[in-house]
């Protein structure tokens, strides 16, 4: 009975209650009713920069409300303090302050207050108590920092243009002075800056747009390692020993930083680049600030993986562009000459030896099989580029597909050609382009085709367009190599391995005119063997 005795007196005279209050993680202050600081607990204490015990100094509140700012950064002025606001009356729920201590990193506060009331509704004070969000709130702006870095990068053509929208994002994410992008140089394998971001004011001389050293300081061994460095102080650092390394040190902390972080640019196994980032302070959450610098660097190495395919398409699309374009220049005038001369002596050549005979009509006919190829190339060359145009006009393109069929049964045996044509069916076109491609549709299906096997022509319309079809049951084309089948000079891997020639251009063509007359042209499979190709022409002008 004594022992509870003396628990209950300790109760009453607030000996439990102060206890309960030092031992919480929550920051707790209390004013009396003229404002003057009455209590503050470890917590609160700690976080202004004062010891855990003893008496509270005389300028504990003057010295407190110095580091004090609100959510936008500005100092905080008395009478927004939570406190002082719930010293008036004001009930305050959940609203962040910012602690600002020199030499320190910033710390979020998510607080309440209420005022203290006495009896007959006498004010006899207030009392605040804060929790520490500062990992949440980071979270939060992780979030958002990744998609401001989304948007930087979707309105940019190049890493260099987006480097100063990217990095702003992530230095004020982190709440951090400056940060830099280095990508690795494809022409001298270096690591070069592409851009950086500073908030500090100060001269940038010497600290941004330095070549790394690959293996040394903080940037250059992220470059080798290709894992993340953080290095918490860098003044403190044994590990930055070399004259480089110590040059550096030199220049970042004239620029007062303390800590920095930097972590590698990948696409994928494809080391692409480094971006490292500077804070004026130390800081002490590295697991969390590395995740979040991760995350911005795929986002980072996505983009410049992108951009860096898209650039290497359009170098080979020119480079082709300009083969094509040569090497059908420079062949047609030869070809002619040389399959004119060969027709004409193997048109002539009944007095010669049946061996000459022979060679004159093989040189003939491949001429022609080179002639067609150029002329190919050149077709492709001037509709890509847009100096060749159609002669556009009206077609029947029902008559145009009989005429063909016709003319394909005349040239050889042992073909079923199976069509479904309408009477007639009229559509604006250039009716020699058109046969070009529907002459080569048919003899890609007869060429890939058994001896005999049906081909099958549909030819169909509704309101607006008219769709032509043609079914082979041949050997077909491998799903994953459909979408290039359309590619300049591509050719199947089984097409190859059948052994069956060709120039890999007919289809290139057939997509250049269609897509010209406003159309399409896909390729699908023909269960269980074979393959369709489908154009869509329009029933209206292109």
């Amino acid at each position: 009975m004594l022992v509870l005795g003396e628990a209950a007196a300790a109760l009453d005279n607030g000996a439990f209650l102060g206890a309960l209050l030092e031992s919480m993680d929550a920051a707790v202050i209390a004013c009396d009713r003229d404002g003057r600081v009455v209590f503050a607990n470890r917590a609160m204490r700690e976080t202004a920069g004062f010891g855990p015990d003893g008496p509270l100094p005389p300028d504990f509140d003057e010295q407190a409300h110095r580091l004090l700012t609100t959510p936008d950064h500005r100092p905080m002025s008395r009478s927004e303090t939570p406190l002082f606001r719930a010293l008036h009356g004001e009930y305050v729920v959940s609203e962040d302050v910012l602690v600002r201590r020199p030499g320190h990193r910033l710390r979020i506060f998510n607080t309440s207050a209420q005022p203290i009331p006495g009896p007959d509704d006498e004010r006899l004070g207030a009392v605040a108590v804060a929790h520490e969000v500062t990992a949440l709130r980071r979270v939060e702006r992780f979030r958002n920092c990744h998609i401001a870095v989304e948007h930087a990068l979707k309105k940019s053509r190049t890493a260099a243009e987006a480097a100063p929208g990217v990095l702003r994002a992530v230095t004020a994410t982190l709440g951090w002075p400056s940060a830099e992008l280095f990508l690795i140089d494809h022409a001298t394998g270096m690591l070069q800056s592409v851009g950086h971001w500073d908030s500090s004011g100060l001269d940038p001389e010497g600290f941004f747009g330095h070549t790394p050293v690959r293996g040394q300081a903080i940037t250059g061994r992220v470059w080798e390692s290709g894992q993340p460095i953080w290095v918490p102080d860098i003044a403190l650092s044994a590990d930055l020993r070399t004259a480089h390394e110590r040059e550096r040190v030199q220049i970042c902390l004239r620029r007062g930083v303390r800590t920095a972080l930097a972590v590698p640019v990948r696409d994928g196994g494809t080391l692409l680049g480094v971006l490292t980032c500077y804070a004026g302070t130390q800081e002490y959450e590295p697991d969390l600030l590395t995740v979040l610098l991760d995350g911005v660097a795929a986002q980072i190495g996505i983009f410049v993986a992108q951009r860096r395919a898209e650039e290497l398409s359009r170098q080979l699309a020119s480079a082709q562009g300009d083969f094509v374009d040569l090497v059908g220049h420079e062949l047609r005038t030869p070809l002619t000459s040389i399959t004119a001369n060969a027709t004409l002596l193997a048109e002539e050549a009944a007095g010669l030896d049946p061996d000459v005979r022979h060679m004159a009509q093989v040189i003939a006919r491949n001429a022609a099989v080179l002639q067609r190829i150029a002329d190919s190339l050149l077709d492709l060359a001037g509709l890509d580029g847009g100096h060749l145009r159609l002669d556009l006009g009206e077609v029947d393109l029902a008559a145009l597909l009989a005429d063909a069929v016709t003319d394909l049964r005349l040239k050889g045996d042992r073909l079923t050609l199976v069509t479904e044509l309408p009477a007639e069916l009229h559509l604006p076109g250039d009716t020699g382009r058109l046969r070009q491609v529907v002459d080569d549709l048919l003899s890609n299906a007869v060429r890939y085709s058994p001896p005999g096997a049906p081909i099958h022509i549909t030819l169909r319309a509704d309101d607006t367009m008219a769709d032509l079809c043609i079914a082979d049951s041949g050997i077909g084309t491998p799903a994953e190599e459909q979408d290039r089948v359309f590619d300049r000079f591509f050719r199947g891997s089984n097409v190859r391995h059948h052994g069956t020639t060709g120039s890999g251009l007919g289809l290139s063509l057939a997509r250049a005119v269609i897509l010209l007359h406003g159309g399409s042209i896909t390729l699908s499979d023909n269960r269980p063997s074979g393959t369709i190709v489908c154009v869509r022409l329009p029933l209206a002008g292109p």
